[in-house]
């Protein structure tokens, strides 16, 4: 039977307290030496449970004489970072990537109909400035997955926010390449955000929908003859 170390114990205790709100955002853990005295670990199993509340995001450990390990709330940061991982980890296909993106995009897009702020489309409009302005295929794909992310971001939606923000770099490194991405790709991307632009603008979340469904089933099919031409494996 598999026993769990002492600092897995201590820092799923804690943890716990700071999910429940007993430790509130902002708010200073008891010190070092007075868990050690509650606790009676030791101070390197109390360090090494709160090293693991830093790598979840939970804590932020600050040192010197004002120091301490300070509560914070997980974000989309944090989400984003674990889903990444698994991604990266687990050699997640490509075609997986798209698929989940065609499952995700089109209702960011209608939440962003629903819900999107002055200023979030304004960063819309901007975004896809950049897009067709880039100059190289790098400055295209990170402005692109800008303009996408913005898209997740005015939903309003913080899990679709994390979603996006994971599955962004891994689809920029997976596409990196001069086959996937012509001037004809390009142009094309610009309208269709300048299409989603506007539904957003004008608060239709079925014609966002609509517009994101085909934008981005269209970049998959794409993907997906670049693939038949140069018969290489992408995945």
């Amino acid at each position: 039977m598999a026993v769990p170390k002492a600092s897995d114990v201590l820092a799923e205790e804690l943890r716990e307290r700071i999910l429940s709100g007993e430790f509130p955002e902002g708010a200073a853990l008891p010190p070092e030496r007075e868990l050690v005295v509650q606790t009676h670990m030791s101070r390197t199993t109390v360090r090494e449970a709160l090293r693991i509340l830093e790598v979840q995001g939970l804590v932020k450990i600050k040192a010197g004489r004002a120091g301490g390990a300070f509560v914070q709330r997980p974000g989309e940061e944090s989400m984003a970072r674990s889903v990444g991982l698994l991604i990266r980890g687990r050699q997640i296909r490509l075609a997986a990537l798209l698929e989940t993106r065609e499952g995700l995009e089109p209702f960011c897009a209608k939440l962003a109909a629903r819900n999107r702020t002055a200023a979030d489309l304004e960063a819309l409009v901007d975004l896809n400035q950049a897009v067709a302005d880039a100059g190289d295929l790098a400055d295209f794909l990170h402005a692109n997955i800008d303009w996408h992310l913005a898209v997740a971001r005015a939903s309003h939606n913080e899990l679709l926010i994390g979603m996006m923000m994971a599955l962004g770099p891994a689809i920029y490194s997976a596409t990196h390449n001069e086959e996937f991405i012509d001037d004809v790709v390009r142009a094309t991307t610009v309208r269709a955000h300048t299409a989603i632009n506007r539904a957003i603008r004008d608060q239709d979340p079925a014609a966002a929908l609509r517009r994101m469904e085909r934008h981005v089933h269209s970049y998959s099919e794409e993907v997906a003859a670049v693939e038949a031409r140069t018969d290489i494996d992408i995945d």
